[in-house]
Protein backbone atom coordinates (compact mmCIF):
# COMPACT_ATOMS: atom_id res chain seq x y z
CA UNK A 1 0.00 0.00 0.00
CA UNK A 2 2.11 3.09 -1.54
CA UNK A 3 -0.43 5.15 1.57
CA UNK A 4 2.25 4.46 4.26
CA UNK A 5 5.74 4.47 2.16
CA UNK A 6 6.82 7.80 3.82
CA UNK A 7 5.29 7.41 7.37
CA UNK A 8 7.42 5.95 10.34
CA UNK A 9 5.44 5.99 13.85
CA UNK A 10 7.41 6.25 16.47
CA UNK A 11 6.32 4.83 20.09
CA UNK A 12 8.01 4.16 23.50
CA UNK A 13 9.71 1.12 22.24
CA UNK A 14 9.52 0.28 19.01
CA UNK A 15 9.75 2.45 15.46
CA UNK A 16 7.41 1.31 12.46
CA UNK A 17 8.79 1.77 9.03
CA UNK A 18 7.45 0.69 5.30
CA UNK A 19 8.75 -2.45 3.97
CA UNK A 20 11.88 -1.31 1.87
CA UNK A 21 13.60 -4.08 -0.64
CA UNK A 22 16.73 -3.12 2.33
CA UNK A 23 14.57 -5.17 4.92
CA UNK A 24 13.60 -8.03 2.49
CA UNK A 25 17.43 -9.94 2.65
CA UNK A 26 17.06 -9.85 6.97
CA UNK A 27 13.20 -10.68 6.29
CA UNK A 28 14.25 -13.57 4.03
CA UNK A 29 16.20 -15.21 6.70
CA UNK A 30 13.79 -15.16 9.39
CA UNK A 31 11.33 -17.14 7.65
CA UNK A 32 13.71 -19.67 7.05
CA UNK A 33 12.53 -21.11 10.56
CA UNK A 34 10.18 -23.91 10.52
CA UNK A 35 9.00 -22.15 13.51
CA UNK A 36 7.51 -18.99 12.16
CA UNK A 37 6.32 -20.34 8.78
CA UNK A 38 4.03 -22.36 11.04
CA UNK A 39 2.69 -19.76 13.26
CA UNK A 40 2.30 -17.37 9.99
CA UNK A 41 1.05 -20.58 8.04
CA UNK A 42 3.65 -19.47 5.38
CA UNK A 43 5.39 -21.31 2.85
CA UNK A 44 9.39 -21.07 2.57
CA UNK A 45 10.39 -18.57 -0.02
CA UNK A 46 13.51 -18.09 -2.48
CA UNK A 47 14.77 -14.68 -2.02
CA UNK A 48 13.93 -13.21 -5.46
CA UNK A 49 10.14 -14.62 -4.11
CA UNK A 50 10.30 -12.48 -1.25
CA UNK A 51 11.65 -8.94 -3.64
CA UNK A 52 8.18 -10.52 -5.19
CA UNK A 53 6.01 -10.31 -1.86
CA UNK A 54 7.78 -6.97 -1.00
CA UNK A 55 7.00 -5.48 -3.71
CA UNK A 56 3.37 -6.24 -3.51
CA UNK A 57 3.26 -5.02 0.36
CA UNK A 58 4.03 -2.09 -1.75
CA UNK A 59 2.10 -1.83 -4.59
CA UNK A 60 -1.10 -3.70 -3.64
CA UNK A 61 -4.07 -1.60 -2.01
CA UNK A 62 -5.64 -3.99 0.16
CA UNK A 63 -2.05 -4.57 1.92
CA UNK A 64 -0.37 -2.47 4.34
CA UNK A 65 2.45 -3.64 6.47
CA UNK A 66 5.34 -1.84 8.66
CA UNK A 67 8.98 -3.50 9.81
CA UNK A 68 8.96 -3.00 13.46
CA UNK A 69 12.58 -1.77 15.06
CA UNK A 70 13.90 -1.93 18.38
CA UNK A 71 13.90 1.93 18.87
CA UNK A 72 16.65 1.93 21.61
CA UNK A 73 18.87 -0.17 19.62
CA UNK A 74 17.74 3.04 16.70
CA UNK A 75 18.45 5.63 18.82
CA UNK A 76 22.06 4.42 19.51
CA UNK A 77 22.78 4.69 15.95
CA UNK A 78 22.34 0.70 15.08
CA UNK A 79 21.83 0.02 11.04
CA UNK A 80 18.58 -0.22 9.96
CA UNK A 81 18.57 -3.97 8.87
CA UNK A 82 19.72 -4.87 12.22
CA UNK A 83 17.18 -2.70 14.19
CA UNK A 84 14.56 -4.94 12.99
CA UNK A 85 12.75 -7.58 15.25
CA UNK A 86 9.29 -8.27 13.06
CA UNK A 87 6.69 -6.78 11.18
CA UNK A 88 2.76 -5.91 11.73
CA UNK A 89 0.59 -6.05 8.68
CA UNK A 90 -3.02 -5.55 7.65
CA UNK A 91 -5.06 -7.35 5.18
CA UNK A 92 -7.79 -5.58 3.32
CA UNK A 93 -10.12 -9.17 3.66
CA UNK A 94 -13.61 -7.77 1.82
CA UNK A 95 -12.52 -5.84 -1.68
CA UNK A 96 -16.16 -3.97 -0.94
CA UNK A 97 -15.59 -3.19 2.00
CA UNK A 98 -12.26 -1.68 3.28
CA UNK A 99 -13.42 -0.92 6.98
CA UNK A 100 -12.62 -4.10 7.55
CA UNK A 101 -9.12 -5.62 7.60
CA UNK A 102 -7.48 -9.01 9.30
CA UNK A 103 -4.40 -7.64 11.19
CA UNK A 104 -1.16 -9.67 12.22
CA UNK A 105 1.78 -9.30 14.24
CA UNK A 106 5.47 -11.41 14.19
CA UNK A 107 8.09 -10.81 16.53
CA UNK A 108 10.51 -12.60 14.55
CA UNK A 109 13.88 -12.30 16.60
CA UNK A 110 13.83 -14.38 19.79
CA UNK A 111 15.87 -12.31 21.89
CA UNK A 112 13.23 -9.28 21.22
CA UNK A 113 9.98 -11.47 22.74
CA UNK A 114 8.42 -10.86 26.08
CA UNK A 115 9.73 -6.92 25.96
CA UNK A 116 6.50 -5.24 25.01
CA UNK A 117 7.58 -5.35 21.36
CA UNK A 118 4.44 -6.93 19.97
CA UNK A 119 1.71 -5.22 21.80
CA UNK A 120 2.78 -1.61 21.51
CA UNK A 121 3.42 -2.47 17.46
CA UNK A 122 -0.51 -3.49 17.11
CA UNK A 123 -1.74 -0.62 18.99
CA UNK A 124 0.11 1.26 16.90
CA UNK A 125 -1.49 -0.19 13.77
CA UNK A 126 -4.88 0.02 15.43
CA UNK A 127 -4.06 3.71 15.23
CA UNK A 128 -2.64 4.02 11.80
CA UNK A 129 -6.00 1.72 10.72
CA UNK A 130 -8.41 4.24 12.51
CA UNK A 131 -6.92 7.66 11.76
CA UNK A 132 -5.76 7.50 8.15
CA UNK A 133 -7.13 4.15 6.85
CA UNK A 134 -10.83 4.29 7.88
CA UNK A 135 -10.93 1.06 9.26
CA UNK A 136 -13.81 0.28 11.76
CA UNK A 137 -13.39 -3.44 12.13
CA UNK A 138 -9.88 -5.28 13.28
CA UNK A 139 -10.24 -8.83 13.53
CA UNK A 140 -7.31 -11.44 14.34
CA UNK A 141 -6.87 -15.00 13.38
CA UNK A 142 -5.12 -17.02 15.74
CA UNK A 143 -4.14 -21.09 16.14
CA UNK A 144 -5.08 -22.56 19.25
CA UNK A 145 -1.45 -22.97 20.19
CA UNK A 146 -0.50 -19.23 19.67
CA UNK A 147 -1.78 -18.72 23.37
CA UNK A 148 0.65 -15.63 23.79
CA UNK A 149 -1.35 -13.77 20.63
CA UNK A 150 -4.15 -14.73 21.94
CA UNK A 151 -3.70 -13.10 25.52
CA UNK A 152 -2.35 -10.04 24.00
CA UNK A 153 -5.38 -9.23 21.54
CA UNK A 154 -7.27 -9.83 24.59
CA UNK A 155 -5.94 -7.46 26.67
CA UNK A 156 -5.99 -5.04 23.40
CA UNK A 157 -10.35 -5.42 23.66
CA UNK A 158 -10.14 -8.08 21.48
CA UNK A 159 -13.36 -10.48 21.48
CA UNK A 160 -13.60 -13.64 20.60
CA UNK A 161 -16.25 -14.17 17.61
CA UNK A 162 -15.51 -17.56 16.01
CA UNK A 163 -13.27 -20.67 16.45
CA UNK A 164 -13.02 -23.15 13.71
CA UNK A 165 -12.13 -26.48 14.64
CA UNK A 166 -10.95 -27.71 10.35
CA UNK A 167 -8.08 -25.02 11.10
CA UNK A 168 -7.78 -24.80 15.06
CA UNK A 169 -7.92 -21.10 15.15
CA UNK A 170 -9.95 -18.57 17.00
CA UNK A 171 -11.55 -15.30 15.10
CA UNK A 172 -11.33 -12.44 17.70
CA UNK A 173 -12.79 -8.55 16.29
CA UNK A 174 -12.10 -5.28 18.17
CA UNK A 175 -15.12 -2.66 17.13
CA UNK A 176 -13.84 0.82 16.78
CA UNK A 177 -16.89 2.66 18.89
CA UNK A 178 -15.90 6.18 19.92
CA UNK A 179 -15.41 4.92 23.57
CA UNK A 180 -13.01 2.15 22.50
CA UNK A 181 -10.79 4.60 20.16
CA UNK A 182 -10.54 7.08 23.21
CA UNK A 183 -8.85 4.31 25.41
CA UNK A 184 -7.01 3.40 22.88
CA UNK A 185 -5.27 7.35 22.22
CA UNK A 186 -5.26 7.33 25.88
CA UNK A 187 -3.46 4.58 26.21
CA UNK A 188 -0.99 5.33 23.36
CA UNK A 189 1.88 7.50 22.75
CA UNK A 190 2.87 8.06 18.75
CA UNK A 191 4.53 10.69 16.72
CA UNK A 192 4.12 10.11 13.29
CA UNK A 193 7.08 11.19 11.26
CA UNK A 194 8.43 11.33 7.44
CA UNK A 195 10.56 8.34 7.06
CA UNK A 196 12.46 9.57 4.14
CA UNK A 197 13.44 12.45 6.66
CA UNK A 198 14.29 10.23 8.80
CA UNK A 199 16.71 7.93 7.42
CA UNK A 200 18.46 11.53 5.99
CA UNK A 201 18.86 12.83 9.20
CA UNK A 202 20.53 9.59 9.83
CA UNK A 203 22.37 9.57 7.00
CA UNK A 204 23.86 13.06 7.74
CA UNK A 205 24.73 12.28 10.79
CA UNK A 206 27.09 9.08 10.02
CA UNK A 207 28.48 11.10 7.26
CA UNK A 208 29.60 14.00 10.52
CA UNK A 209 30.65 11.57 12.93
Amino acid sequence: MRVNEDTALRGHRVLLVPYEPRHVPRYHEWMKSEELQKLTASEPLTLDQEYDMQRSWREDSDKCTFIVLDREQWDRGCPEDRCMVGDVNLFMVDPENHSLAEIEIMIAEPMSRGKGFGEESVRLMLYYGTTTLGISTFQAKIGEENSTSIRLFNRLHFNKVSYSSVFQETTLHWEVSETERQWLLDSLHVTVESYRGMTQKCQESDVYH
